[in-house]
This record gives structure tokens, sequence and C-alpha cells, in this order.
């Protein structure tokens, strides 16, 4: 298989929903109280005047002692805007998504990005979505402590190794420990009463990976997890290959991430296998939400179809826009989504869990405010992605919602984000 330098960065739309007395409103539809605030919205879809929130870049204490540091010995850093009121001891820890890699070649030139080095990540970033911190686009917790921990380390902050000839640190698991100290030495993360450690893509991945061990933080408190987009699976491409699978093997190896993973999984099953969120999801103890498009955008163009696969360019089309997929192309999809519901069925049977894959063709919908929380986000069952995750949170009602097959939802935008 060709080597690749995967790249799951995804920035959102930002859609900003009015709050009563900030504009003049169009007809007002009143929504459902969250979080001790009443939330309005207007009938049309229209932009408030509010900007997003920029956050500033921080960089863990003393990087280099510790080993907390980037593919290229750069700081590692988070993102942390402070909580206030009913929220100022609540927190949510997302890991930013970004990407993996599995050679030295790839890696080498992933130091050349913000996925792999402090060097070129912005100073300061948007918090939209789940880390907005206004009420009319984040209702359950726009008031909350949150971190947005860079991923800058090529490996879901797994690896703990370093090649010395290529000048490349692995140091993943290290930059975990740092963030979580310094916010708890310097932030107030020690005194959580309510957490929620979450992640988009190869931090979906992570929030899973590492869901036990943020709740081993907190034994009293209420701790829960949240993967967006983060269920990739070990599926066969159009050629018969497994591309993830190779790429985690490799990872696996160059990074040192065995001595990371779950003793429990590596008693039934090699490292790679034990790198897939199907065959971690079920020995979680900690509460989990699984939330993933059924027609995952990126899986769909870099694990199922990649050109490596595709030499012909017959899936060119169809796998940048799924309404261009042709019959044949549309079974093989359907093939992969079934395999996903099929996957996530023992999961759903504990109440403590919670769902939500709809049958959209995108990649990461919590940090989008468009697909987190608008009038038209996407929904199953008339149920958004923010009141389905706060929902199950709070403990409110039921939250196991799967979509049924492709083209039925009307909901979905379809859209791949580039």
């Amino acid at each position: 298989m060709k080597k690749l330098l995967w790249s799951l960065t995804v920035f959102g739309v930002i859609l900003i929903l009015p709050v009563n007395g900030v504009l003049e409103f169009d007809k007002m539809e009143r929504l459902p109280d969250f979080n001790g605030t009443n939330v309005y919205q207007t009938e049309n879809n229209v932009y408030s005047k509010a900007k997003p929130t920029m956050v500033e870049l921080t960089f863990v204490k003393n990087p280099v002692e510790r080993s907390a540091v980037c593919l290229d010995g750069s700081p590692s850093g988070y993102h942390f805007h402070p909580g206030s009121g009913s929220g100022a001891k609540n927190w949510i820890v997302q890991f930013e998504g970004g990407g993996w890699c599995g050679t030295i070649e790839d890696c080498v030139n992933m130091k050349k990005s913000s996925h792999g080095s402090s060097k070129y990540m912005e100073k300061q970033i948007p918090f939209t979505g789940i880390l907005s911190d206004k009420a009319a686009e984040n209702p359950d917790f726009y008031n909350w402590n949150k971190v947005k921990v860079r991923s800058c380390d090529g490996g879901s902050l797994m690896g703990d190794n370093e090649n010395k000839d290529a000048k490349l640190q692995f140091r993943g698991k290290r930059i975990w420990t740092a963030v979580m100290v310094d916010l708890m030495t310097f932030n107030g993360l020690r005194e959580a009463k309510q957490a929620l450690l979450s992640g988009c893509s190869t931090g979906g991945l992570a929030a899973i990976l590492y869901c036990d061990n943020f709740k081993w933080y907190y034994p009293k408190g209420k701790v829960k997890c949240l993967s967006d987009a983060g269920l990739f699976l070990d599926a066969t491409d159009v050629a018969g290959d497994r591309p993830l699978r190779n790429l985690y093997r490799d990872l696996i190896q160059l990074q040192s991430v065995t001595t990371q993973l779950s003793n429990e999984c590596l008693k039934r099953l090699n490292p790679t296998s034990c790198f897939f969120a199907q065959n971690l999801i079920n020995q979680v103890n900690t509460s989990l939400f699984i939330l993933n498009a059924a027609y995952d955008s990126w899986q769909i163009r870099e694990s199922l179809t990649p050109k490596s696969a595709d030499p012909n360019g017959s899936w060119s089309d169809c796998r940048l826009n799924i309404a261009k997929c042709n019959a044949s192309q549309i079974k093989f999809l359907q093939g992969f989504r079934t395999h996903m519901v099929n996957l996530i069925n023992g999961f759903t049977k504990p109440s403590k869990n919670g769902v939500f894959i709809n049958s959209c063709f995108t990649h990461c919908q919590t940090e989008n405010q468009d697909t987190w929380y608008s009038k038209n986000s996407p929904a199953v069952k008339n149920k958004r992605i923010a009141v389905a995750v706060g929902d199950w949170y709070f403990e409110r009602r039921g939250a196991k919602l799967i979509d049924c097959a492709y083209p039925c939802d009307k909901t979905c935008r379809n859209e791949v984000v580039e």
C-alpha cells in the first residue's frame, strides 16, 4: 500500500444563533430549557453579529524537561477558556483531530505542519459548537471550562518513543499527562464536579483510548466521554486491502504504542486490533457516547476508496460527493454502514452509553456550529446532536439513535469540508 500522510483536520462552518434580547428577531420558537437557560432561535437561519470567542494558545510548563513535545521537539500546547457561574467547576476537555503518521517519511512531513509542530499552530482559535460560550449555540455546556488539546504527535496521544536520526519525538502519552497536570495545578481542573472528555476524528479515538484514565482522576465526580468521528473501522477497501490496519501496524511499531494499549484487549487481540475503536468500546467502563456518520466522508475517501486502490479513478466523483455514486457504489457503502451498525449493537445495550449514528456524508460534527446546534442541524427522530448529547450526559432521557440508511435523512448536509 502506498504510504500516505493521513491528515484529518476539520474546520467548522460557524453558524451563530441569536439569544433573546441581542438582536431583532423573526418569529421565535422557544426551545426546551438547558442548563437553566431559556434559549430562543429564529424561524429563519439568520446570522448573529456576534463573533466566536477566540482562545489563546498555552504551552505546557517545562515541556523539554517533561518530554511533552511535538514531533519536531517544539512545546505541545492547548487552548483554555474559563467557565463561569453554574459551570465554573464543570469541564470539557477536547482532543483536536489531526492525523496519524506511521513512517519516518510521513512523520518528517508532518513536522512541517501544525499537527507536528507548535511553530505552525495558530496563536488563537475560535471556540464553536460544543466549545462555544454562547447559550444559543451550546445550551448545555456554554458556561463550562473548556480545553482544546492540540494534536501534534501523529499518534492520537499514545506514543512514547523517539527517532534520533530523523529528529522525531513521539511523545503523545507525555503530552496528555503534562496537560492534565498543568490544568489540575494551575487552572482548577482538580476541583471538577462534572467533566466531559471529548474529541474529534483522531481525537475522537483518543477520547475512547483515554476515557477510563480520565475517569481515574475523578472517581467521585460525574465523568463521561464523547467520541466524535472516532469509530474508524477495520474495513476492506475497494481493492481488497485494509489500509487502516496497515497504517495502525506501522504507527504502533514506530511510536512504541503497545505498552499504552488496553491490557484487557491485548489478552484477546494483537496490538493493531487494539488500536481500533470497534474492539475497545465494549470494554470502556466509563459512560461513553459514540457520535459518527454512517457514511463517514474521511473513511470513505481514505480508507474505503483511497486513490491507491482506485487507479482508474472510477470512484473519483463518488468519494467526494455521495450523490454522484452509482448503484453498485451505493451498495458497497451500504455494506460499510451495516458493518458499523452491527458493531455498535452490543455497545448500545448498557444504559450508561449513548449513540448517535446519522446517515450523513460528513466527518466530525461537534465543533461545527451548523451540525452541532442550529435550527437545521442534522437530526435523528427529530433530535439534534447537541440535544442528544445533553440528554445522555444529564440523564434527562435516552439517547440511543441510529438513523435509517441513505438517502432517507433529509436533515443531512452531505458535505465534505476540505
